[in-house]
């Protein structure tokens, strides 16, 4: 039996929001001096997951994690543009050597709001995704 690892899916969400045509960052966008927004881009925010067991024989070598997909956008209509395409892109099973994945479940946010903290303001909406898989 070996223990689940998160960082294989939390880097298939980001290669297929990547596919998807636009920026991806991993727990937060660039803080770094000169760093300027893209106009539409999506931030993930993954948990560690926890191992669960598949059998009666207490492997617990399934996994479970919640991702939060914050879909971000110098409008509403590219925020929700974002949301849209991240909808679409996670709407099959995630490609993960040696693990067999279910399709990612979409289980909404909150509405779209604006964040007036940073310059210019941008709108965003956080979406989450429960990911579940097993070893293959």
């Amino acid at each position: 039996m070996t223990a689940p690892d998160v960082l294989p899916e939390v880097d298939a969400v980001q290669a297929a929001l990547e596919a998807a045509g636009f920026a991806v960052y991993v727990g937060g966008a660039p803080t770094t001096a000169g760093w300027s927004p893209p106009d539409k881009y999506a931030v993930l925010y993954p948990d560690p997951g926890t191992a669960v067991r598949e059998s009666l024989a207490d492997d617990r070598d399934g996994l479970a994690s919640l991702m939060q997909v914050t879909c971000v956008g110098a409008t509403v209509e590219r925020a929700l543009w974002v949301a849209g395409r991240v909808r679409a892109a996670l709407a099959v099973p995630l490609v993960v050597d040696g693990r067999a994945c279910w399709r990612p479940e979409d289980l909404g946010g909150p509405p779209v709001q604006r964040d007036d903290d940073v310059t210019p303001p941008v709108w965003f909406v956080p979406v989450q995704y429960q990911l579940r898989s097993t070893p293959a």
